[in-house]
């Protein structure tokens, strides 16, 4: 358990976290494929090798989360596609409850995500999570996944953080691992950050399976 007392800061990724993954295992392993094949005219089998190929050649880089690469590399609007299906973001269980928890708290509350500035945008546009918290950053900022070894210190340095007082919740373990390396004082992994699938097995992090647990922690 972690002692509220012990923390200053609250860092939170996004997708996972605050909201649905089901929006983005959608769009990337069913929508995606099927409107590649229309537009290319190929089946939907081929669609889909061709976004795990695209997908493999930039797993654990920050390309693999760039929707420009990813629009150059297929010839397609990527970030318009990803507006056709929109009215799917939500929230995850209890996401807006925990960010009112924290304000009671007035502890610094910062959205830190992989997501490029594009999905960014429109995500907080479908959500309004940007009511909730102080401040959002997008790793593409630093030009580092949050995976990316520096990318933890270069965000210490320009948000002035002090990482040993942090809580970071992410349902990521590279990027858990990651922080833990960095100096990241308090680290919770999220086990079902996708409402149509099974909970994660725990690791050897923290696990919560939705974010009312945290608020039964004390100071």
């Amino acid at each position: 358990m972690v002692n509220w007392a012990e923390i200053d800061n609250v860092l939170l990724d996004m997708d996972g976290t605050l909201l649905d993954l089901s929006f983005d295992n959608y769009f990337w392993l069913e929508f995606l494929p099927h409107k590649i094949a229309a537009h290319k005219d190929i089946a939907i089998e081929e669609a889909q090798k061709t976004v795990r190929s695209l997908s493999d050649s930039t797993y654990g880089s920050l390309r693999w989360y760039c929707l420009d690469h990813w629009s150059e590399q297929l010839s397609m609007d990527v970030e318009a596609l990803k507006k056709e299906v929109r009215h799917r973001i939500a929230m995850r269980p209890h996401c807006a409850e925990f960010l009112a928890f924290l304000k009671t708290l007035e502890k610094r509350v910062v959205l830190v995500t992989n997501a490029h500035p594009k999905a960014l945008a429109i995500k907080v546009a479908a959500s309004n999570l940007h009511l909730h918290l102080e401040q959002m950053i997008s790793s593409h900022e630093f030009e580092l996944a949050k995976e990316n070894d520096g990318f933890w210190e270069a965000l210490q340095e320009r948000e002035q953080l002090d990482l040993s007082r942090s809580l970071f919740v992410d349902d990521s373990l590279a990027v858990l691992e990651c922080a833990h390396r960095s100096g990241i004082g308090h680290l919770i992994q999220v086990l079902h950050p996708d409402s149509g699938t099974h909970p994660s097995d725990p690791s050897h992090f923290q696990g919560i399976e939705h974010l009312d647990e945290l608020m039964t922690w004390q100071n």
